[in-house]
């Protein structure tokens, strides 16, 4: 048994699609397979393979050892088994054969990208056992589901969630300037479940910040103009910096650069979107910042 889900990008949102707001997101060309082989023994053999092909995590699970009361030293173990073992409590015939499984999990992007090594083992995981991957998501963790709804997409979509409910529209977004995008890691990994929590204590009431998201997200679909996306940028960063009460990624690490830079996903997190131009890399490149990635490359049009 193969399977393969799609990393992803939140480009407009953050934070704020958690409490409804349309949220524009792309699944990226860079993702994670999971392969299941039927074994003899009655165990799970996991390894997890990363880009290079080099295993970074091993563990052999009993099969009757899955079960919501076992505890593990390993953190990657733990969250592993909590998810299977959620995966079982939802589908109580998963994982019930007297023989087991060898599965080997592969990322086509470093781990340390941020493009969503966890939804798409979720969503993998979820596959594999036949149950629903936000479920599975809600049960064992927290989230939008945003990540989730990227991994199953090959197109961009519209997400937002209504009561629990994900409701999720495929889009075009394909700017005539995608040439002038691009998308720049920062290398500062940010554990996304601690900005949650974050949000959470300090949104207030943000109905109207909600409102304005989401027509900017609306108008970034459909923009023709670079000055005019720009802009947008910045009206974004300006809500999502008054809400979370942090500085926006221009302000404090590129306030020379001559484009416009947004944060996508969890502030001080992973990969930026930038305007620019030929220059871009360059630039980026002599602030020490290595992996820049144009928008052509990154994004999952379709197939």
């Amino acid at each position: 048994m193969n399977f393969y889900s799609n990393g992803k990008l939140l480009l407009t949102g953050e934070y704020v699609v958690l409490d409804g707001a349309k949220a524009l997101a792309i699944p990226t060309a860079y993702g994670q397979s999971l392969v299941v082989t039927p074994i003899e023994d009655s165990k799970l053999v996991w390894e997890s393979a990363d880009e290079q092909g080099a295993i970074w995590f091993q563990h052999d699970f009993e099969l009757n050892s899955i079960t919501a009361s076992a505890r593990y030293t390993n953190e990657v173990s733990q969250t592993l088994h909590n998810l299977l073992a959620e995966a079982k409590r939802l589908n109580p015939s998963f994982l019930n054969e007297t023989t087991g499984f060898h599965v080997k999990t592969n990322l086509t992007f470093p781990r340390n990208w941020g493009l969503g090594s966890s939804s798409t083992l979720i969503h993998n995981i979820a596959l594999w056992a036949n149950v629903n991957p936000f479920t599975l998501l809600w049960n064992a963790f927290k989230g939008s589901g945003y990540d989730i709804a990227c991994a199953k997409h090959n197109s961009p979509i519209i997400y937002e969630t209504n009561q629990k409910e994900p409701i999720v529209t495929e889009v075009t977004f394909q700017p005539s300037f995608s040439d002038q995008l691009y998308f720049v890691h920062l290398n500062k990994k940010q554990n996304s479940r601690n900005a949650i929590n974050n949000y959470t204590t300090r949104k207030g009431k943000i109905a109207n910040e909600i409102k304005v998201i989401n027509a900017i997200t609306s108008e970034m679909i459909v923009c023709k103009s670079m000055i005019d996306f720009k802009l947008l940028l910045q009206e974004h960063e300006a809500i999502i910096s008054t809400i979370i009460q942090e500085v926006p990624v221009q302000e404090r690490l590129f306030a020379d650069y001559f484009g416009q830079t947004k944060s996508l996903g969890a502030w001080g997190g992973d990969f930026i979107l930038a305007t620019g131009n030929t220059d871009t890399p360059s630039y980026f490149t002599a602030k020490g910042h290595e992996t820049v990635i144009p928008f052509d490359k990154m994004i999952l049009s379709g197939k």
